[in-house]
């Protein structure tokens, strides 16, 4: 079983959610995001707020999140639009 049931990882999640869509819509590219969750994962680590299991979870948790496409919306809600490499 992989869900999250910490009320701690629950609140961490959703917080990386919440700043790796952000950075989605300001036209972060994949890489990017991935550099980014694992400073965070990393940063929670060596916090140790989550007991080792937890933290396991959650770290599996938002790899499959990261890696499912339906995670992230484009500008205006356009999931082809995602990682544009211009602005209009």
């Amino acid at each position: 079983m992989t869900a999250l049931q910490h009320p701690d990882a629950i609140r961490h999640f959703q917080s990386l959610c919440d700043a790796m869509q952000e950075m989605a819509l300001r036209y972060s590219g994949p890489s990017e995001l991935r550099l980014y969750a694992d400073g965070y994962c990393h940063a929670l680590r060596r916090t140790q707020q989550l007991d080792p299991l937890c933290q396991r979870r959650f770290e599996e948790l938002v790899d499959r999140w990261i890696h499912d496409p339906s995670s992230f919306v484009g500008p205006d809600g356009d999931p082809s639009r995602l990682y544009e490499t211009e602005r209009r």
